[in-house]
């Protein structure tokens, strides 16, 4: 693959990894975060600090990692529009509401610039070992471009359909998976109740009808899943409150379609709780905590 200059704005800890992983491909990485410890982080894995999002955006490819819909649509009317050189690609990879990657791919084009919404799954340790998933919103033509500097961040690369596709892909993704989370969650915790050994379960369930990622990935008790974050007291994983915002986000799109999605707004109601308890910096397994009455801080 050709070495492309890369602007890459926000480096937290999925931005972090995956500008690292752009480097190792051989690309040169122009780094720009609010925050100097990230900022410095990047430096350290071979980026090229910017000073501002105006400076990153000078490059042939611009990727952004975003908290939220509003950050993204600043970030694009105020630094990346009316900056970034004609032909430019722009690659956002946050999860934010479909409404807001449409309008951002929206203005780019009206701009002469190229545009994919290309959120991920997978997690931290993902982004940091290159394995992620990226589920892409675009023209075909953006899509092909967009495709090898993804690949260099992830081992699945996915063209979901036109803007804004890869967004509602995510957010339907995370509702199954929040409520498969909490399903899982509310077995092992009957299952110990019912006097069964929790790994003997494992062992049945796995193998059985009831197997689920959250299950053989992300396993809510210690011991049956080494890596686990239940392993780690429930840190080291896909945050609660990031969890709850993936929730929150489908369930907006789905009253605004008209879709009912009773199980997903019943999820997004218990990571509200979980989160209002101070469980939002665990990992989303953790919500086991307050499913099973022994929610500590």
């Amino acid at each position: 693959m050709t070495s492309k200059t890369i602007g890459f704005i926000g480096l937290g800890n999925m931005g972090g990894g995956m500008a690292a992983n752009l480097v190792k491909a051989g690309h040169q990485v122009r780094a720009f975060d609010l925050s100097e410890a990230a900022l410095g982080a990047a430096v350290a894995a071979g980026c090229v600090a910017a000073d501002s999002a105006v400076e990153a955006a000078a490059s042939d490819i611009v990727v952004t990692m975003l908290p939220a819909g509003k950050h993204v649509r600043q970030v694009y009317a105020d630094a990346l529009v009316g900056n970034a050189k004609a032909g430019t690609l722009l690659i956002d990879c946050s999860t934010i509401d479909v409404a807001s990657a449409r309008a951002v791919a929206e203005l780019a084009t009206q701009a002469g610039l190229d545009a994919v919404d290309a959120p991920v799954s997978g997690g931290i340790a993902a982004a940091n070992g290159g394995t992620l998933t990226f589920m892409v919103g675009g023209s075909t033509e953006a899509f092909a471009r967009a495709e090898p500097i993804l690949s260099a961040m992830g081992k699945t690369v996915i063209h979901a359909g036109e803007a804004g596709a890869g967004q509602a892909a995510k957010i339907c993704n995370n509702m199954l998976l929040g409520a498969t989370m909490i399903a899982t969650c509310e077995a092992f915790a009957l299952a110990e109740k019912l006097g069964l050994d929790l790994q003997t379960f494992y062992d049945i369930s796995s193998k059985a009808s009831g197997q689920s990622w959250s299950m053989t990935s992300y396993c809510p008790v210690p011991g049956p899943v080494p890596a686990a974050p239940s392993n780690r007291n429930f840190e080291g994983g896909f945050q609660a409150a990031l969890m709850l915002k993936d929730l929150k986000l489908a369930v907006e799109a789905a009253q605004g379609v008209s879709a009912s999605v009773p199980m997903g707004a019943n999820a997004a109601a218990l990571y509200q709780a979980f989160v209002g308890l101070g469980g939002g910096t665990k990992d989303f397994s953790a919500i086991i905590k307050l499913l099973d009455g022994r929610l500590t801080q």
